[in-house]
């Protein structure tokens, strides 16, 4: 059960804060770094990678300071988002040259390899690879000491459909071997599928964590929009819109519902039933149409 401890931690460059005091803590399973583009997340990965240096705070691999510790590099593979690759070399030599630095060999860069299914290009320069396989030779050479922490920035980049349904089948499994897996990524529909709980960085600033769904819930200054189908929809509407709780219905021809947004998330829940109840109405439907990752995190972002 390896674990990653961020307490209180900064770091600047300059006049310029990437991270301002950031806590969390990153444990086995697959957690999703989400924010927009120059939120501070490629530095609080390399802060965990041990590339760079907390200016205030720790960064803590299973309590010890990973900067500086040779003895975390065991344990941590990194897949960062710049490439620092030999394009002179074979995908095959570049994972073995990665290996050879952690005192392994060929049987193990061949298993990396196959464990990214690039066996049928590793004899070819990385110099002819595209942007998805290049990908997967860095995913292999993180991989080729069997780490127990992996952490990847913006890992899906370049990657066509089916690379990127391999990959997460990937990570998925290693997740639920135990690893601790923590990646970055835009593209929020595949963090919604793919990662088990997130955290999400503002402006260098820690804004939320934990699974998406149930920070939605917590966010009760906006307004929570159900979709809503019943057996009479404009009596429910007619019922619901005296009370407090909702602040607008819609009545949806298209999608024959009511779209309701409700700004007292507790006492809604406990309306809703009871008046269609007292009035006879069935219900057919009710979802939250605004639990999505991709609304939780345009509401953070906008916060």
């Amino acid at each position: 059960m390896t674990t990653i401890e961020i307490d209180h931690t900064s770091r600047w460059f300059g006049n310029v804060v990437a991270v301002n005091d950031v806590s969390m803590t990153v444990g086995p399973g697959v957690t999703g770094l989400l924010g927009p583009n120059g939120a501070g997340k490629s530095t609080l990965i390399n802060m965990m990678a041990g590339f760079l240096a907390p200016s205030t705070g720790t960064v803590t691999l299973d309590g010890q300071a990973i900067w500086r510790n040779e003895a975390a590099y065991r344990k941590i593979g990194i897949v960062p988002e710049r490439e620092g690759m030999y394009d002179f070399l074979t995908g095959r030599e570049f994972v073995v040259a990665n290996a050879e630095l952690h005192g392994l060999g060929d049987a193990e860069a061949a298993a990396a390899l196959a464990t990214v299914q690039m066996e049928y290009a590793q004899d070819r320069k990385i110099s002819t690879y595209s942007k998805g396989m290049r990908q997967r030779v860095k995913m292999a050479s993180a991989l080729v000491h069997n780490p127990s922490v992996l952490l990847l920035d913006e890992p899906f980049n370049g990657m066509d459909p089916r690379q990127r349904m391999q990959l997460m089948d990937l990570l998925r499994r290693m997740g639920a071997e135990g690893r601790t897996v923590l990646f970055s990524s835009h593209i929020l529909e595949e963090v919604e599928q793919l990662a088990s709980h997130i955290e999400v960085i503002v402006a260098g600033r820690h804004a939320a964590s934990g699974d998406f769904r149930r920070i939605r819930r917590l966010m009760t200054d906006r307004p929570h929009r159900y979709l809503v189908r019943s057996s009479d929809d404009r009596a429910l509407a007619a019922a619901l819109i005296a009370d407090p709780s909702t602040a607008g219905i819609e009545v949806d021809l298209s999608e024959n519902a009511l779209r309701i947004q409700a700004i007292d998330f507790g006492r809604f829940t406990t309306l809703l039933p009871k008046v269609a109840r007292e009035q006879g109405i069935r219900l057919l439907t009710v979802s939250p149409s605004d639990e999505s990752l991709e609304s939780v995190f345009s509401y953070l972002v906008a916060a």
